[in-house]
């Protein structure tokens, strides 16, 4: 089937996703959030989030019917988020997703939402090539991944050893005082500061760790320099520059997001490197690794900011490559899984 109409189901963490896709053309993408009920808590509540995804999926759903003027006897396959995920939110998706397949008598894939993170920017640019490099980041991933097919073939070449990119961004801004969530705060101060005014350690990157983790990433000891860095100030009475801590911390992480994946790509062998997740949106990695892969001869693509955050387009995209692909429908019996390898795709 080349050009099935897939509808997707994302219900990963705080975000219920509905998308509708044919074959590289997306029809609709519609998405309810619960991100603005956990300001107060500074951070996801998950029992709130699987609550949120009851109450929206159904109006999501018919909304997204709706807008795409087609009913779900059109719908060739339905894909859902089967993890990485809060097992709460995840059980609301999957269980949507059997109900509506058994009753409709539709093939059902549980598939790997952090892929469905690179397979969502064929709907912005086209096909995706054969063979690529996928940064994958977000507030629980950073991931160099070595896409061979991704239908069939990827491997995961490295990732980060504790914090994931995002996840560090928002402790920073948590130092820093700023509104839940501090990543985008972070990255918006980071414009105003002073790139070379802090230099902050750059993780991984010297001595026996810069070959035997040439792939991976440390933001942990980062975040904890940036800590001392504000307390010290603090103890001598010095105002606290802001935005150039934030400009110094934005550098050394996005420093090595940046060249391990242009590293990775030139080791081997690709021309291309794709980026997705949540913290792709940030304005210094994209300028970043658009640069460096220029000048090392490599393509970048990068989906629109609309499709960063998590949403239905990017589950729908998976789930039609994996029908063209000829991919086997997952059974009825497979349950969420919170730690999903990225290298398994589907559920088989």
């Amino acid at each position: 089937m080349s050009n099935p109409l897939v509808l997707g189901i994302e219900s990963t963490c705080d975000e219920t996703g509905i998308g509708l896709v044919r074959g590289n053309e997306l029809l609709v993408d519609r998405t309810a959030t619960s991100m603005d009920q956990y300001a107060r808590y500074g951070g996801i509540i998950p029992e709130i989030a699987s609550r949120a995804h009851l109450e929206s999926f159904l109006p999501v759903l018919e909304s997204a019917l709706d807008e795409a003027q087609v009913t779900l006897d059109d719908v060739d396959a339905i894909a859902v988020a089967a993890g990485p995920g809060l097992i709460g939110s995840l059980t609301v998706g999957i269980s949507a997703a059997k109900a509506l397949a058994s009753s409709l008598g539709k093939p059902l894939y549980g598939v790997n939402h952090v892929i469905g993170h690179l397979a969502v920017d064929k709907l912005a640019e086209g096909p995706l090539p054969e063979r690529f490099i996928g940064l994958v980041v977000s507030g629980g991933h950073s991931n160099i991944l070595l896409v061979n097919d991704i239908a069939r073939d990827i491997e995961e070449l490295g990732g980060t050893l504790d914090d994931a990119a995002g996840e560090a961004f928002d402790k920073v801004g948590r130092l820093l005082d700023l509104p839940y969530p501090g990543g985008p705060h972070v990255d918006r101060l980071s414009q105003a500061g002073d790139r070379e005014a802090i230099r902050f350690p750059r993780g991984l990157a010297a001595g026996k760790d810069k070959e035997l983790h040439k792939y991976d990433f440390s933001f942990s000891g980062l975040k904890t320099a940036v800590a001392r860095y504000i307390e010290g100030a603090r103890q001598r009475g010095e105002s606290v520059n802001a935005e150039d801590i934030c400009a110094g911390f934005s550098e050394s992480i996005n420093d090595s997001l940046t060249a391990k994946t242009v590293r990775a790509a030139l080791d081997t062998g690709c021309d291309t490197i794709v980026v997705g997740g949540g913290f792709s949106a940030n304005s210094r990695l994209r300028q970043l690794i658009t640069e460096r892969a220029a000048a090392a001869g490599l393509t970048v693509r990068m989906p629109p900011l609309r499709f960063c955050t998590d949403n239905g387009a990017q589950i729908a995209a998976i789930g039609s490559e994996l029908v063209r692909a000829g991919v086997s429908p997952s059974s009825y019996t497979f349950s969420p899984d919170s730690g999903m390898s990225l290298m398994q795709i589907s559920v088989g």
